[in-house]
C-alpha cells in the first residue's frame, strides 16, 4: 500500500497521529485552519498546505484524507464546502472521519461522498494523544471495500492488535459514542469512590488507595492509573484541579440514543447530568472527574 496521508486538524490529536505515522514511513500532508500549526510541523517532515486543492494536488491516487476535527459543522465544511474534499477528491479516493462525530451523520456524508465515488470511512479513536501518539484504539465503520484498501493504515496507527471493523456508514462512531458513554459512568463512579474515601474518619492516603487498586484488584485500569498520575501531579486534594466537569456531545448521545430505543440507562444519564450541574455544585467527585480528563485527554482543567 502506498503510503500517503492528509491530515486535517494539527492540534494535539492530529499533531501525534502525524508524528505516529512519519515514524511508520508515511508521508504526511498537514492541513489546519491556522495555516501556523501545520508550518511548525514542517521541521519534523510533514509537508503543510493551506487548501483542499493544495492537498489533493500533494498526494497520489489513491488519496487518502483523515479529518480530526470538531464535529459538525466543521465536518461538513471541510467535505462539502466551497473548495472543500469532495471538490478536490477523486473516484477510489478515501475520506475519514476521525473525530467525535454523531453516528447518524456518517450515513449522509457517505451518500453525498458516493456520488462522485469517494469512499467514506469513520473511526472512533480512543487513547487521547498519547495513543495517538504511541499506538491508538480505533473502532471502524463505513465502507467494507475502502477499509480493505487502506487496512495497513489502521494497523499501522492502532496499537498491536488495536482496531476493529464494523460495517456500515456510522457504525464506528455509534461504538465509540457508546464507549463515551460508558466511561463517563466509570468516571463518574471512581469520583463517588474516592469522594467517600476522602471525606471519611480514616484520613485515608489516597494515592495509595489508587496504587493498590491498580494492583491485581477487580477495578484495575488505565483510569485508575490515570487517577494515580493525577495525585502525582497534583497531590491527594487534586489542588488547582477544577470541580466542573465539561462535556461534550457523546454522553449525551448515548443517552438520547438509548432513548429512541426504549432502552432505560441510568447511570450513564445520571453521570451526565452530573457533569451538567457541576458548576453550581462543587465537590471532590468533579475534581476527580476533572482531573482524569486532563491526563487522558490533555484538557485543560485548571480551576478559575
Amino acid at each position: 500500500m502506498k503510503k500517503e496521508i492528509a491530515i486535517v486538524g494539527l492540534g494535539k490529536m492530529g499533531g501525534a497521529m502525524a508524528r505516529r505515522m512519519m515514524e511508520k514511513g508515511w508521508k504526511v500532508v498537514g492541513l489546519d485552519y491556522n495555516p501556523e500549526t501545520a508550518e511548525k510541523l514542517r521541521n519534523e517532515g510533514v509537508v503543510p498546505v493551506k487548501t483542499y486543492t493544495e492537498m489533493a494536488t500533494s498526494l497520489t491516487p489513491q488519496r487518502i484524507a483523515w479529518l480530526l476535527v470538531p464535529a459538525g459543522k466543521a465536518v461538513d465544511e471541510a467535505l462539502f464546502g466551497q473548495g472543500g474534499i469532495a471538490e478536490s477528491f477523486s473516484a477510489g479516493d478515501i475520506v475519514i472521519d476521525g473525530g467525535n462525530s454523531f453516528y447518524k451523520d456518517a450515513a449522509a456524508r457517505a451518500e453525498r461522498l458516493k456520488e462522485k465515488g469517494i469512499h467514506f470511512i469513520d473511526v472512533g479513536t480512543s487513547g487521547g494523544p498519547a495513543g495517538a501518539r504511541n499506538g491508538a484504539c480505533l473502532m471502524i465503520g463505513g465502507s467494507k471495500e475502502g477499509f480493505e484498501n487502506i487496512e495497513g493504515l489502521f494497523k499501522d496507527f492502532a496499537k498491536e492488535g488495536g482496531y476493529q471493523f464494523f460495517e456500515g456508514a456510522g457504525a464506528g462512531h455509534f461504538v465509540k459514542m457508546v464507549h463515551n458513554g460508558i466511561e463517563y459512568g466509570m468516571m463518574q463512579a471512581l469520583g463517588e469512590g474516592f469522594e467517600v474515601m476522602e471525606k471519611s474518619e480514616f484520613n485515608l492516603d489516597l494515592p495509595r488507595v489508587a496504587k493498590i487498586y491498580n494492583n491485581g484488584s477487580v477495578i484495575e485500569s488505565r483510569l485508575v492509573g490515570w487517577l494515580e498520575s493525577a495525585f502525582k501531579d497534583h497531590g491527594p486534594t487534586l489542588e488547582g484541579v477544577s470541580s466542573t466537569v465539561s462535556h461534550t456531545g457523546e454522553g449525551e448521545w448515548t443517552i438520547k440514543t438509548a432513548n429512541e430505543m426504549g432502552i432505560d440507562v441510568p447511570v450513564i444519564r445520571e453521570s451526565f447530568d452530573y457533569r451538567v450541574q457541576s458548576a453550581n455544585n462543587p465537590r471532590y467527585t468533579g475534581k476527580v472527574v476533572s482531573a482524569l480528563r486532563e491526563q487522558f485527554g490533555g484538557h485543560d482543567v485548571r480551576a478559575l
